[in-house]
Order: structure tokens, then sequence, then C-alpha cells
């Protein structure tokens, strides 16, 4: 299946349904009156995301939608039938933008979640509402409202928790092969992949995370040489990055020189996703001199490719926050790599739903009898009303007695 990350679509939702003008007319009832029914609602147009769904595909080549008009009323005070919706699916983590003023409408990046992107129309009235003591025979109504009419752009941001970067030929996709079950395509020629990539790393009994395999940036992306940015943007959502570096490349270009180019690229593109947490990794340490000698990170620390490593650390003005020397290919060092990813991914989740729940806490009432009492959302000292405890509020209690109050009934 062709992988689409864009689309461009027009959505109309329903007219309302008009108002009728009618009477009841049955016999033996002289003058019955109005009974024109109301018009039926227009049908909206909603967006849900749903997991089963990878590209936007499907509207690379279906570009207009419509929902149903709602009915007009009729006699007998019947309402119109309402319009019918339209549901569109989409892929989890699909933007939805309106065209024509820019304007954000959601962002989808949960299972099931829907958003309504195009109103549907309010119905017409029909003249029964229009009848009075002094308009017994009334002859107005109402047409019911137009629906709203978009045209969308639709994104598609892979939601992941990591996030690869790194020239061509870097090793990404070994990498993320030789960690996870995905399996994209690898060779010995640059822009091997060409789509993005999701693989889950799992590193023990339900503890796993997600890996995003963007293609390769080379020097002056941002001025569309190669793929360009378009796919830098399925790394917004990622928790981190990893920047990998290859150690040996088969051009003979500098390893730093290289470092450099992603982060300039990235400094072009968006200052927040250059902002974000960076790791450093030097790949294909096995073909360095001496190759892998299987010691920790501490005897590694003179070896040639610690040098380089510390060399392209400090080359670079977004300093890492962590560095790692591994081979892919050889999965020397993967694993550990793989459990401290997790460790960080973990930590921002939980800072992430701490901060949540901070935010959607409000005030707490609390009702007892005789007064009403709110709690200080951040000392948890109890507010006191300016309801005194004597107040009666049944002070209406003496008009529902039928003291005092004469029936006539007339024959």
């Amino acid at each position: 299946m062709k992988f689409v990350d864009e689309a461009t679509i027009r959505v109309e939702a329903g007219d309302g349904g008009n108002g009728v003008v009618s009477f009841r007319r049955e016999k033996y009832i002289p003058k019955g009156g109005p009974d024109g029914g109301d018009g039926g609602d227009g049908g909206h147009v909603y967006l849900i995301a749903d997991t089963n769904l990878n590209t936007l595909v499907d509207y690379k080549f279906t570009k207009f939608y419509q929902a149903g008009r709602g009915q007009n009323g009729m006699s007998a005070d019947c309402t119109g039938a309402r319009g019918a919706d339209v549901v569109l699916k989409v892929p989890v983590g699909t933007r939805v933008t309106d065209k024509e003023t820019g304007e954000v409408l959601g962002d989808l990046q949960v299972e099931g979640e829907k958003l309504r992107v195009a109103k549907g129309g309010r119905h017409g009235l029909g003249n029964t509402h229009f009848k009075s003591s002094t308009n017994r025979a009334p002859r107005q109504k109402t047409n019911g409202t137009p629906g709203e009419r978009r045209i969308l752009d639709l994104e598609l941001l892979l939601v992941a928790d990591v996030g690869l970067l790194g020239l061509p030929n870097a090793g990404k996709s070994t990498f993320i092969r030789s960690v996870s079950a995905a399996r994209p395509k690898v060779a010995d020629y640059p822009f091997t992949t060409l789509v993005p990539n999701l693989g889950v790393v799992k590193t023990g009994d339900g503890e796993s995370f997600v890996i995003a395999d963007v293609p390769g940036l080379i020097e002056g992306a941002a001025q569309g040489a190669g793929l360009g940015h378009r796919f830098l943007r399925h790394l917004e959502r990622c928790r981190v990055l990893l920047h990998l570096v290859d150690a040996q490349p088969v051009d003979g270009s500098d390893p730093v020189r290289n470092a450099q180019v992603i982060e300039q690229e990235l400094k072009e593109y968006a200052h927040d996703l250059y902002e974000k947490p960076r790791w450093l990794v030097l790949n294909k340490v096995d073909l360095l001199e001496g190759g892998i000698d299987g010691n920790s990170e501490a005897n590694d620390a003179a070896s040639e490719g610690a040098k380089l490593l510390d060399k392209i650390a400090s080359s670079l003005e977004h300093r890492p926050e962590r560095v790692f020397m591994i081979s892919a290919l050889q999965q020397h060092q993967t694993k550990e790599l793989t459990y401290a990813l997790q460790e960080l991914v973990d930590r921002v989740k939980a800072e992430e739903q701490a901060a949540a729940s901070e935010e959607n806490k409000g005030d707490s009432f609390v009702w007892t009898e005789g007064q009403s009492k709110l709690k200080d959302p951040v000392t948890g000292n109890t507010i006191k009303s300016d309801v005194s405890e004597d107040f009666d509020d049944d002070f209406d209690d003496d008009f529902d007695e039928d003291e005092g109050v004469e029936i006539i009934y007339q024959k």
C-alpha cells in the first residue's frame, strides 16, 4: 500500500430542512389551526481516529464528502427526518487544518477520538411556532440554514516515542531492524528509506515503546535537496530524538561535519524540534580500528570510538543529553540503549500525566447541611461561603399551601 501522509479534501455538512405552512383540515373540525411541522437538522461531517489505518491514501483520490440534507417539515406537526451524518476514518496522529483560514481544527491522537469538522444546518420552523392569540392562522415559516462547507488539509504525524535522525546510510533502518520486528529495506546506497517506518521495541513484560525511522537528511534539505524536510514533521510528537552518526562513512566524509549538518537542518526546520531532548549515538563502531572488544563504556573511554564520540558531542551547539556507541548490525550495546530509552520514556510519560492531572484539577465543591464550602485546590483549606448557617432557603414553602385560595368551578 502506498504511504500518503498529506491530503486535501472538501467537506459539506447537510442543509437544514425547511419548515412548512399547513393547517389542520378535517370533517367537523372547523378552524383546525396551524399544524405545519419543523424541518430536520442537516447531517454533520466527522473524522474518527482508527488504529487500523496507517496512511491517507483513501483521501488522495476521493476528495469530496457531503452529509445528508434535513427533510422538510410536513403537516400534522410532523418534523422532517434528520440528515445522515458522514463519518470518515483517518489514522491515529492526523492533524486537521482549515485550508482557507489556517485554523487547526483538531489533532486526533487517541483511538476512537472523534472530531466534528463540518456542522449541519439548523432546521426551519413550521407555522405552528408563530400562532398566538392575535395571529391564529399564521402563514409564516422559516427555511433551514445551510451547513458548513470547508476545505481541509489532512496531515499524518506518526505517533512515536523515539525518533531517528541522521544522514542517509547512517544505519537507522539497520538499528530499527535489530531492536524491533520492523523490516524496512536495507541496502548499500543512499535513500534506501523513502517513507517513514514504525517499530515497537519490547524491553520487558508489558514494557515497550514505539520508534520511528524517517528518510535521511542531507545538506541543503531546507532548500529542497534530497527529500527535503517533508518527513521531519513525523518527529514532532517524539519524546526524544536519537541522532545516529556513521563512525566510518563510505564516502570518506568527516563524521563531525556530518553531525553538524543534521543539527543545522533541524534548526532551520523548527525551533521546537531543535530543542527536543536529543541523544547522540555513534553507529558502526565495529568498522573502527580494533573492532568491538566488548568492554564496558568506562573501558572504552580511551578507544578511538570514544574519542570520536567526544569530539562530535563537543562540536554541537545543542549538547546531547547522553551519548552511546553501538553497532546496529552486530547488536553491540543496542540492548543497553533500548533499556535507557525505556526508562526515559516511562519518566516523561509519568511527568506528562502528572502535569495533565494538575491542569485538570479544579475547585472541589462540597455541600454540607446549612452551608456550602469550597476547598482551595492548592492549600486544601476550606473556604467558607457568605451564606449564614441560620439562613432559611425554604422561604417560599408557605406559598405551596392551598390555604386562602378560592377554587371556582363553572358549569
